[in-house]
């Protein structure tokens, strides 16, 4: 049984992670249909709490006041970069003329930007909530808090970089940066949410030495975070191709691609392959009624409707509704494996069993 302060903190966190999902399948709308400059400034939008609807609503001069404190905040961003040695990027965002054209105001646009940010908002009040509950494992178990609070402070860093991906017109290599501090915050979450759990339930945890399954597991992982990250290279490349073609013809942006979306491509069929491998090395050592087996057969199901999805992208001329769902999936995924890595720590009973 729990208590009800454990019980509290155990119905945020499962709340916050839900909430991280659904906040990465938002982000990825606003990628999909190009709506990450539909709120010119930050945190407020247009300079309203509240934002337009209308041409009409907007502040006079707006255009020239939002660039000239995109430049100032780009100017403090280069400033730091080189203070930490990457003067050469420092370089080229001072001379980043793109920021300097401001995009015509699309209520749509400004709308969806303007949720997503709503999205992110609540998330943070729920891990604020994650930090002050997770005082009741001060004794017990005192990692939680030290994540939990760790976490409240990454949610903060992620706040300030998504500025930055706003002032500096997305940036390519800042917004690979501002997702895989996603997949960071993800993480924490949910090892802080299985850890509340194990203290009170330790059947979750594995009845053998996972051996080498454990490893192929966390090759899977890291396989899935580079593809993130390497998808997200591949989403960059793309929107430099849109801006080319002026947003027409996007059944030729995927011809135009270079080697990353090739290496993508075929680093999907790389990890179809490891996944179903840990299927079956799961199923032969662990019973299928396990958490174990049951969280990698969801795993796999993911991917299968991820390669529809990719299929999808390159076949159908990259439609946004699939975009969107591309990476959600590939934030699901992540998630799957990381809990699952969790759930083969063997379970300290059944080792003292092996021992007597």
């Amino acid at each position: 049984m729990y208590p009800s302060s454990e019980r509290r903190f155990l119905a945020i966190n499962f709340f916050t992670i839900i909430s991280l999902f659904v906040l990465i399948l938002a982000g990825g709308i606003v990628r999909s249909t190009g709506s990450g400059m539909g709120c010119p400034d930050w945190p407020k939008c247009f300079d309203r709490v509240i934002p337009p609807t209308n041409v009409s609503q907007l502040p006079s001069g707006y255009q020239e006041k939002f660039v000239k404190k995109r430049v100032e905040k780009n100017d403090r961003f280069a400033k730091s970069l080189e203070m930490l040695g990457f003067a050469s990027t420092a370089n080229k965002i001072r001379g980043d003329k793109s920021i300097l054209q401001p995009e015509a105001f699309n209520a749509g646009k400004t709308w969806t930007e303007y949720i997503n940010r709503l999205i992110g908002a609540i998330t943070g009040l729920l891990m604020l909530g994650c930090a002050v509950f997770s005082i009741t494992y001060l004794k017990t178990r005192k990692r939680i808090v030290a994540l939990s609070i760790f976490n409240l402070l990454l949610v903060v860093f992620q706040a300030w970089l998504g500025s930055i991906v706003v002032s500096t017109n997305l940036l390519a290599w800042v917004v690979t940066v501002h997702m895989l501090v996603a997949l960071a915050i993800l993480a924490i979450s949910i090892y802080t949410y299985f850890q509340a759990r194990i203290l009170r339930e330790r059947s979750l945890l594995a009845n053998q030495e996972p051996g080498a399954i454990k490893i192929v597991t966390i090759i899977a992982l890291w396989l899935t975070v580079f593809q993130i990250a390497l998808g997200t290279d591949v989403r960059e490349q793309i929107d430099a191709i849109a801006a080319i073609m002026k947003n027409f013809d996007r059944a030729e942006w995927i011809e135009r691609l270079g080697f990353e979306f090739r290496f993508h491509r075929d680093l999907g069929i790389v990890v179809c392959v490891f996944n179903l491998i840990l299927l079956f090395l799961i199923r032969r050592k662990y019973m299928g009624s396990t958490y174990h087996f049951k969280y990698m057969t969801y795993v796999v199901l993911l991917i299968a409707v991820q390669v529809v999805t990719g299929i999808t992208l390159s076949r159908f001329g990259l439609p946004p509704v699939a975009q969107a769902a591309h990476i959600f999936l590939a934030s699901l995924i992540f998630g799957g494996q990381y809990y699952l890595l969790l759930l083969l720590k063997q379970n300290r009973l059944y080792k003292s069993r092996i021992i007597r």
